[in-house]
Protein backbone atom coordinates (compact mmCIF):
# COMPACT_ATOMS: atom_id res chain seq x y z
CA UNK A 1 0.00 0.00 0.00
CA UNK A 2 3.06 2.48 0.38
CA UNK A 3 4.45 2.16 -2.51
CA UNK A 4 1.34 2.26 -4.69
CA UNK A 5 0.98 5.15 -2.61
CA UNK A 6 3.75 6.88 -3.40
CA UNK A 7 3.88 5.54 -6.64
CA UNK A 8 0.22 7.42 -6.90
CA UNK A 9 1.26 10.33 -5.94
CA UNK A 10 4.70 10.54 -7.53
CA UNK A 11 2.70 10.42 -11.30
CA UNK A 12 0.03 12.94 -10.06
CA UNK A 13 2.90 15.46 -9.01
CA UNK A 14 4.71 14.35 -11.88
CA UNK A 15 1.72 15.14 -14.41
CA UNK A 16 1.33 18.57 -12.62
CA UNK A 17 4.41 19.36 -12.89
CA UNK A 18 4.73 18.19 -16.61
CA UNK A 19 1.35 20.47 -17.41
CA UNK A 20 2.92 23.50 -15.86
CA UNK A 21 6.16 22.86 -17.98
CA UNK A 22 4.08 22.96 -21.06
CA UNK A 23 2.07 25.85 -20.19
CA UNK A 24 5.36 27.93 -19.44
CA UNK A 25 6.79 26.76 -23.30
CA UNK A 26 3.35 28.00 -24.62
CA UNK A 27 3.64 31.11 -22.36
CA UNK A 28 7.26 31.90 -23.75
CA UNK A 29 6.35 31.49 -27.71
CA UNK A 30 3.27 33.22 -26.96
CA UNK A 31 5.56 36.33 -25.57
CA UNK A 32 8.24 36.00 -28.41
CA UNK A 33 5.54 36.06 -30.99
CA UNK A 34 3.80 39.14 -29.76
CA UNK A 35 7.03 41.17 -29.44
CA UNK A 36 8.02 40.03 -32.58
CA UNK A 37 4.69 41.16 -33.70
CA UNK A 38 4.70 44.33 -32.50
CA UNK A 39 8.19 45.07 -33.74
CA UNK A 40 6.98 44.17 -37.69
CA UNK A 41 4.40 46.51 -37.53
CA UNK A 42 6.64 48.82 -36.26
CA UNK A 43 9.05 48.98 -38.92
CA UNK A 44 6.88 48.80 -41.96
CA UNK A 45 5.37 51.88 -40.86
CA UNK A 46 8.40 53.16 -40.17
CA UNK A 47 9.45 52.51 -43.29
CA UNK A 48 6.35 53.99 -45.44
CA UNK A 49 6.63 57.52 -43.04
CA UNK A 50 10.23 58.07 -43.02
CA UNK A 51 13.29 58.67 -45.81
CA UNK A 52 15.45 55.77 -46.11
CA UNK A 53 18.52 57.95 -43.94
CA UNK A 54 15.76 58.34 -41.47
CA UNK A 55 15.30 54.70 -41.61
CA UNK A 56 18.92 53.82 -40.70
CA UNK A 57 18.91 56.40 -37.76
CA UNK A 58 15.88 54.83 -36.31
CA UNK A 59 16.99 51.49 -36.32
CA UNK A 60 20.64 52.55 -35.26
CA UNK A 61 18.27 54.11 -32.18
CA UNK A 62 16.93 51.19 -31.41
CA UNK A 63 16.60 49.54 -27.46
CA UNK A 64 18.65 46.78 -27.65
CA UNK A 65 16.48 45.14 -24.61
CA UNK A 66 13.37 45.19 -26.73
CA UNK A 67 14.46 43.74 -29.39
CA UNK A 68 17.96 43.33 -32.00
CA UNK A 69 17.40 44.68 -35.39
CA UNK A 70 19.73 44.26 -38.32
CA UNK A 71 19.05 45.77 -41.71
CA UNK A 72 21.79 45.70 -44.61
CA UNK A 73 22.53 49.37 -46.39
CA UNK A 74 24.79 48.39 -49.15
CA UNK A 75 27.58 46.50 -47.83
CA UNK A 76 26.71 47.25 -44.37
CA UNK A 77 24.97 46.16 -41.69
CA UNK A 78 23.34 48.55 -39.49
CA UNK A 79 21.56 47.46 -36.19
CA UNK A 80 22.17 46.18 -33.05
CA UNK A 81 23.86 42.42 -34.82
CA UNK A 82 26.73 42.70 -36.66
CA UNK A 83 25.72 39.91 -39.51
CA UNK A 84 22.45 38.57 -40.61
CA UNK A 85 22.31 35.24 -40.66
CA UNK A 86 21.91 33.12 -44.14
CA UNK A 87 18.45 31.53 -44.73
CA UNK A 88 16.81 33.43 -42.69
CA UNK A 89 12.54 33.50 -43.15
CA UNK A 90 10.18 35.78 -43.04
CA UNK A 91 8.17 36.11 -40.21
CA UNK A 92 5.48 35.19 -38.32
CA UNK A 93 8.15 31.94 -39.94
CA UNK A 94 11.13 32.15 -37.14
CA UNK A 95 14.81 30.55 -36.63
CA UNK A 96 16.71 30.29 -33.91
CA UNK A 97 20.50 31.39 -34.25
CA UNK A 98 23.52 32.08 -31.80
CA UNK A 99 25.62 35.15 -31.47
CA UNK A 100 28.47 35.75 -29.60
CA UNK A 101 28.99 39.16 -27.40
CA UNK A 102 31.82 40.51 -25.24
CA UNK A 103 29.85 40.31 -21.93
CA UNK A 104 30.27 37.65 -19.48
CA UNK A 105 27.90 35.07 -20.94
CA UNK A 106 29.39 35.08 -24.47
CA UNK A 107 27.15 32.84 -26.48
CA UNK A 108 22.96 34.15 -26.91
CA UNK A 109 20.23 32.33 -28.14
CA UNK A 110 17.76 34.45 -30.33
CA UNK A 111 14.41 33.78 -32.37
CA UNK A 112 13.91 35.75 -35.09
CA UNK A 113 12.69 36.41 -39.13
CA UNK A 114 13.25 38.77 -41.54
CA UNK A 115 10.15 41.74 -42.35
CA UNK A 116 9.78 43.43 -45.80
CA UNK A 117 9.53 46.93 -46.17
CA UNK A 118 10.24 49.67 -48.35
CA UNK A 119 13.89 50.11 -47.79
CA UNK A 120 14.52 46.17 -48.19
CA UNK A 121 14.33 43.06 -45.58
CA UNK A 122 15.07 43.93 -41.73
CA UNK A 123 16.13 41.52 -39.63
CA UNK A 124 14.33 41.65 -35.85
CA UNK A 125 15.12 38.79 -33.41
CA UNK A 126 14.50 38.21 -29.67
CA UNK A 127 16.84 36.94 -27.33
CA UNK A 128 15.00 33.75 -25.67
CA UNK A 129 18.20 31.73 -24.01
CA UNK A 130 16.79 33.18 -20.80
CA UNK A 131 13.71 31.71 -21.34
CA UNK A 132 15.61 28.55 -21.98
CA UNK A 133 17.43 29.03 -18.21
CA UNK A 134 14.17 29.88 -16.44
CA UNK A 135 13.13 26.50 -17.89
CA UNK A 136 15.82 24.37 -17.14
CA UNK A 137 15.80 25.79 -13.97
CA UNK A 138 11.94 24.61 -13.07
CA UNK A 139 12.56 21.62 -14.72
CA UNK A 140 15.57 21.05 -12.13
CA UNK A 141 13.50 22.10 -9.41
CA UNK A 142 10.46 19.83 -10.30
CA UNK A 143 13.18 16.77 -10.69
CA UNK A 144 13.88 17.43 -6.83
CA UNK A 145 10.60 17.89 -5.77
CA UNK A 146 9.31 14.54 -7.27
CA UNK A 147 11.94 13.13 -5.48
CA UNK A 148 11.41 14.97 -2.08
CA UNK A 149 8.20 13.72 -2.78
CA UNK A 150 9.19 10.39 -3.07
CA UNK A 151 11.08 9.94 -0.32
CA UNK A 152 8.32 11.70 2.53
CA UNK A 153 5.89 9.58 0.63
CA UNK A 154 7.65 6.56 1.52
CA UNK A 155 8.47 7.79 5.18
CA UNK A 156 4.88 8.79 6.05
CA UNK A 157 3.18 5.23 4.20
CA UNK A 158 5.87 3.13 6.55
CA UNK A 159 4.71 5.47 9.45
CA UNK A 160 1.34 4.67 8.61
CA UNK A 161 1.69 1.63 7.74
CA UNK A 162 3.57 0.34 11.03
CA UNK A 163 0.59 2.11 13.22
CA UNK A 164 -2.31 -0.04 11.28
CA UNK A 165 -0.23 -2.94 11.53
CA UNK A 166 0.71 -2.20 15.14
CA UNK A 167 -3.05 -1.95 15.89
CA UNK A 168 -3.63 -5.19 13.82
CA UNK A 169 -1.23 -7.29 15.68
CA UNK A 170 -3.15 -5.82 19.16
CA UNK A 171 -6.29 -6.54 17.41
CA UNK A 172 -4.67 -10.12 16.66
CA UNK A 173 -3.67 -10.80 20.37
CA UNK A 174 -7.11 -10.11 21.99
CA UNK A 175 -8.57 -12.43 19.22
CA UNK A 176 -6.43 -15.37 20.59
CA UNK A 177 -7.54 -14.46 23.65
CA UNK A 178 -11.14 -14.85 22.61
CA UNK A 179 -10.72 -18.14 20.82
CA UNK A 180 -9.03 -19.56 24.33
CA UNK A 181 -12.49 -19.19 25.79
CA UNK A 182 -12.09 -15.24 27.45
CA UNK A 183 -15.54 -14.08 26.28
CA UNK A 184 -15.26 -11.18 27.97
CA UNK A 185 -12.24 -9.61 26.45
CA UNK A 186 -12.98 -6.80 24.60
CA UNK A 187 -11.16 -4.72 21.06
CA UNK A 188 -10.07 -1.37 22.33
CA UNK A 189 -11.71 1.67 20.91
CA UNK A 190 -10.19 4.84 20.48
CA UNK A 191 -10.73 9.06 20.81
CA UNK A 192 -10.30 9.09 16.64
CA UNK A 193 -13.29 7.01 15.98
CA UNK A 194 -11.86 6.23 12.32
CA UNK A 195 -12.89 2.87 10.68
CA UNK A 196 -10.53 0.45 12.87
CA UNK A 197 -12.60 2.28 15.79
CA UNK A 198 -15.95 1.20 14.03
CA UNK A 199 -14.73 -2.32 13.28
CA UNK A 200 -13.84 -2.82 16.47
CA UNK A 201 -17.41 -1.22 18.25
CA UNK A 202 -19.14 -3.14 15.92
CA UNK A 203 -17.01 -6.65 16.61
CA UNK A 204 -18.14 -5.33 20.28
CA UNK A 205 -21.24 -5.89 19.85
CA UNK A 206 -21.00 -9.24 18.60
CA UNK A 207 -19.33 -10.13 21.44
CA UNK A 208 -21.51 -8.50 23.95
CA UNK A 209 -24.13 -10.80 22.19
CA UNK A 210 -22.34 -13.96 21.90
CA UNK A 211 -21.80 -13.87 25.43
CA UNK A 212 -25.33 -13.03 26.49
CA UNK A 213 -26.52 -15.66 24.30
CA UNK A 214 -23.45 -18.05 26.00
CA UNK A 215 -25.44 -16.68 29.53
CA UNK A 216 -29.01 -17.26 28.51
CA UNK A 217 -27.96 -21.13 27.14
CA UNK A 218 -26.62 -21.62 30.92
CA UNK A 219 -29.67 -20.91 32.16
CA UNK A 220 -31.42 -22.90 29.86
CA UNK A 221 -29.93 -25.62 31.07
CA UNK A 222 -30.21 -24.56 34.88
CA UNK A 223 -33.97 -23.85 34.25
CA UNK A 224 -34.18 -27.90 32.19
CA UNK A 225 -31.89 -29.34 35.41
CA UNK A 226 -34.27 -27.74 37.49
CA UNK A 227 -37.49 -28.44 36.11
CA UNK A 228 -36.85 -31.84 35.20
CA UNK A 229 -34.68 -33.11 37.36
CA UNK A 230 -38.47 -33.37 39.55
CA UNK A 231 -40.36 -34.91 36.97
CA UNK A 232 -37.44 -37.66 35.80
CA UNK A 233 -36.63 -38.23 40.11
CA UNK A 234 -40.43 -39.34 40.06
CA UNK A 235 -39.90 -41.59 37.19
CA UNK A 236 -37.13 -43.47 38.66
CA UNK A 237 -38.96 -43.76 42.43
CA UNK A 238 -41.88 -44.95 40.36
CA UNK A 239 -40.53 -47.57 38.45
CA UNK A 240 -38.66 -49.01 41.88
CA UNK A 241 -41.69 -49.06 43.31
CA UNK A 242 -43.29 -51.26 40.41
CA UNK A 243 -41.39 -54.42 41.50
CA UNK A 244 -43.25 -54.72 45.06
CA UNK A 245 -46.45 -53.16 43.78
CA UNK A 246 -49.25 -55.47 44.01
CA UNK A 247 -50.94 -56.78 40.91
CA UNK A 248 -53.96 -54.46 40.95
CA UNK A 249 -52.23 -51.28 41.55
CA UNK A 250 -50.17 -51.14 38.49
CA UNK A 251 -52.20 -49.53 36.41
CA UNK A 252 -52.58 -46.97 38.67
CA UNK A 253 -48.98 -46.57 38.84
CA UNK A 254 -48.41 -47.04 35.35
CA UNK A 255 -50.24 -44.11 34.82
CA UNK A 256 -48.75 -41.93 37.02
CA UNK A 257 -45.64 -42.72 35.56
CA UNK A 258 -46.88 -42.05 31.77
CA UNK A 259 -48.35 -38.63 33.01
CA UNK A 260 -45.01 -37.86 34.54
CA UNK A 261 -43.35 -38.63 30.92
CA UNK A 262 -45.73 -36.76 28.64
CA UNK A 263 -44.97 -33.86 31.24
CA UNK A 264 -40.60 -34.39 30.28
CA UNK A 265 -41.78 -35.48 26.70
CA UNK A 266 -44.08 -32.26 26.28
CA UNK A 267 -41.50 -29.72 27.51
CA UNK A 268 -39.05 -30.61 24.98
CA UNK A 269 -42.17 -30.76 22.00
CA UNK A 270 -42.55 -27.20 22.75
CA UNK A 271 -38.93 -26.25 22.72
CA UNK A 272 -38.45 -27.56 19.44
CA UNK A 273 -41.62 -25.90 18.28
CA UNK A 274 -40.91 -22.57 19.66
CA UNK A 275 -36.82 -22.97 17.38
CA UNK A 276 -39.51 -24.19 14.40
CA UNK A 277 -41.29 -20.39 14.81
CA UNK A 278 -38.31 -18.67 16.01
CA UNK A 279 -36.19 -19.62 13.02
CA UNK A 280 -38.62 -19.34 10.77
CA UNK A 281 -38.97 -23.16 9.87
CA UNK A 282 -43.25 -23.22 10.51
CA UNK A 283 -44.69 -21.55 8.06
CA UNK A 284 -47.79 -19.28 8.64
CA UNK A 285 -50.95 -20.24 7.04
CA UNK A 286 -51.92 -16.10 6.82
CA UNK A 287 -55.63 -15.02 6.09
CA UNK A 288 -57.77 -11.74 7.15
CA UNK A 289 -58.67 -12.29 10.64
CA UNK A 290 -61.06 -9.86 12.53
CA UNK A 291 -60.04 -8.91 16.16
CA UNK A 292 -63.50 -8.69 17.05
CA UNK A 293 -64.13 -12.60 16.17
CA UNK A 294 -60.37 -13.35 17.66
CA UNK A 295 -61.63 -11.71 21.13
CA UNK A 296 -64.70 -13.31 21.27
CA UNK A 297 -63.68 -16.87 20.68
CA UNK A 298 -61.03 -16.21 23.36
CA UNK A 299 -64.19 -15.22 26.02
CA UNK A 300 -66.05 -18.38 24.81
CA UNK A 301 -62.87 -20.10 25.37
CA UNK A 302 -61.56 -19.00 28.32
CA UNK A 303 -65.17 -18.21 30.05
CA UNK A 304 -65.28 -22.10 31.68
CA UNK A 305 -61.72 -21.95 33.04
CA UNK A 306 -62.76 -18.29 34.83
CA UNK A 307 -65.78 -19.67 36.22
CA UNK A 308 -64.08 -22.99 38.03
CA UNK A 309 -61.80 -20.18 39.90
CA UNK A 310 -64.50 -17.88 40.47
CA UNK A 311 -63.73 -15.38 38.38
CA UNK A 312 -64.66 -12.76 36.29
CA UNK A 313 -64.17 -12.36 32.53
CA UNK A 314 -64.90 -9.16 30.56
CA UNK A 315 -64.70 -8.12 26.89
CA UNK A 316 -64.44 -4.57 25.91
CA UNK A 317 -64.42 -4.48 22.00
CA UNK A 318 -63.49 -0.66 20.12
CA UNK A 319 -62.83 -0.04 17.02
CA UNK A 320 -62.31 -2.58 14.72
CA UNK A 321 -59.64 -4.50 12.79
CA UNK A 322 -58.46 -6.76 10.99
CA UNK A 323 -54.62 -8.50 10.38
CA UNK A 324 -53.16 -10.93 8.15
CA UNK A 325 -52.43 -13.69 9.98
CA UNK A 326 -51.91 -17.69 10.97
CA UNK A 327 -55.56 -17.95 13.45
CA UNK A 328 -54.40 -21.45 14.91
CA UNK A 329 -51.04 -19.89 16.09
CA UNK A 330 -52.42 -16.26 16.88
CA UNK A 331 -55.52 -17.76 18.99
CA UNK A 332 -52.71 -20.10 20.46
CA UNK A 333 -50.30 -16.57 21.70
CA UNK A 334 -53.47 -15.26 23.29
CA UNK A 335 -55.21 -17.59 24.83
CA UNK A 336 -52.08 -18.48 26.50
CA UNK A 337 -51.84 -14.81 27.83
CA UNK A 338 -55.80 -15.12 28.89
CA UNK A 339 -54.94 -18.27 30.83
CA UNK A 340 -51.89 -16.90 32.62
CA UNK A 341 -54.30 -14.40 33.68
CA UNK A 342 -56.75 -16.52 34.92
CA UNK A 343 -54.02 -19.24 36.54
CA UNK A 344 -52.02 -16.89 38.07
CA UNK A 345 -54.62 -13.51 39.41
CA UNK A 346 -56.07 -15.99 42.05
CA UNK A 347 -59.97 -16.07 43.40
CA UNK A 348 -62.49 -13.73 42.75
CA UNK A 349 -59.97 -11.57 40.17
CA UNK A 350 -61.48 -9.87 37.41
CA UNK A 351 -59.64 -10.29 33.82
CA UNK A 352 -60.62 -7.95 31.16
CA UNK A 353 -59.99 -8.58 27.33
CA UNK A 354 -59.90 -5.27 25.67
CA UNK A 355 -59.80 -4.49 21.79
CA UNK A 356 -59.38 -1.44 19.81
CA UNK A 357 -57.94 -1.09 16.66
CA UNK A 358 -54.70 -2.67 15.96
CA UNK A 359 -54.29 -2.93 20.18
CA UNK A 360 -55.18 -5.52 22.06
CA UNK A 361 -54.94 -5.83 26.06
CA UNK A 362 -55.51 -8.36 28.53
CA UNK A 363 -55.41 -6.69 31.98
CA UNK A 364 -56.40 -8.52 35.29
CA UNK A 365 -56.30 -7.14 38.86
CA UNK A 366 -53.81 -10.49 40.64
CA UNK A 367 -50.45 -9.82 42.10
CA UNK A 368 -48.85 -8.77 39.39
CA UNK A 369 -45.28 -9.17 38.06
CA UNK A 370 -42.13 -7.47 39.98
CA UNK A 371 -40.63 -5.00 37.01
CA UNK A 372 -37.42 -6.73 37.47
CA UNK A 373 -39.08 -9.84 35.99
CA UNK A 374 -41.26 -8.15 33.48
CA UNK A 375 -38.88 -8.74 30.38
CA UNK A 376 -37.21 -12.33 31.51
CA UNK A 377 -40.56 -14.20 31.80
CA UNK A 378 -40.07 -13.77 28.29
CA UNK A 379 -36.90 -16.25 27.91
CA UNK A 380 -37.15 -20.09 27.94
CA UNK A 381 -38.51 -22.45 31.12
CA UNK A 382 -38.45 -18.81 33.24
CA UNK A 383 -40.74 -19.56 35.82
CA UNK A 384 -40.87 -17.27 38.93
CA UNK A 385 -40.86 -18.48 42.57
CA UNK A 386 -44.28 -18.39 43.56
CA UNK A 387 -45.38 -20.20 40.15
CA UNK A 388 -43.60 -23.82 40.66
CA UNK A 389 -46.59 -24.91 42.34
CA UNK A 390 -48.40 -25.17 38.72
CA UNK A 391 -47.76 -27.55 36.39
CA UNK A 392 -46.10 -25.97 33.23
CA UNK A 393 -43.16 -25.92 30.69
CA UNK A 394 -41.88 -22.58 31.38
CA UNK A 395 -42.24 -21.63 27.43
CA UNK A 396 -45.30 -20.66 27.26
CA UNK A 397 -44.45 -16.81 27.17
CA UNK A 398 -41.13 -17.76 25.22
CA UNK A 399 -43.68 -19.06 22.53
CA UNK A 400 -45.97 -16.29 22.81
CA UNK A 401 -43.37 -13.62 21.60
CA UNK A 402 -42.05 -15.37 19.24
CA UNK A 403 -45.85 -16.17 17.51
CA UNK A 404 -46.50 -12.33 17.78
CA UNK A 405 -42.47 -11.54 16.52
CA UNK A 406 -43.49 -13.66 13.66
CA UNK A 407 -46.98 -11.50 12.71
CA UNK A 408 -44.66 -8.80 13.22
CA UNK A 409 -46.65 -7.72 16.42
CA UNK A 410 -45.13 -6.41 19.79
CA UNK A 411 -46.11 -7.31 23.21
CA UNK A 412 -44.90 -5.51 26.63
CA UNK A 413 -45.88 -6.01 30.31
CA UNK A 414 -46.93 -3.48 32.65
CA UNK A 415 -48.19 -2.55 36.23
CA UNK A 416 -51.94 -2.35 36.45
CA UNK A 417 -51.95 -1.51 39.88
CA UNK A 418 -52.86 -3.92 41.24
CA UNK A 419 -52.59 -6.55 38.36
CA UNK A 420 -50.75 -7.15 35.33
CA UNK A 421 -51.25 -5.41 31.79
CA UNK A 422 -50.53 -7.24 28.47
CA UNK A 423 -50.52 -5.11 25.93
CA UNK A 424 -50.02 -6.39 22.05
CA UNK A 425 -49.95 -4.00 19.21
CA UNK A 426 -50.26 -5.20 15.75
Amino acid sequence: MTIVFSVLVTLIIGALLFALYQQLVIEQRYQVTESLKAEVQRYQQLAKSVSRQNFARQIEATDSKAALVAWKNGDNVIGALSFMPDEMPYLPRTKDFPILTAGPDKLHILTGGLVKTRYGPVLIASRTDHFASLIDKFVSASATAVMLTVVFALALGFLFSKAILRRLIHYNRLSKQIEQGHYNTRLPVSWRNDEFDILAQKFNNVLDTLENNLTAIRGITDNIAHDLRTPLSHLRIGIEQLINSPTDDLPDHCAELLEELDHCLGTFDAMLSLTRIEEGQLALEKQPIELHHLCHDLRDMAEALAEVNEQTLLLNLGREFSVQADKHLLFQALFNLVDNAIKYSGTNATIEIRQNANRIEIVDNGPGIPDEHKEKVFDRLVRLDPSRHHKGTGLGLSMVKAILTRHNATVKLSDNNPGLSVTIDF
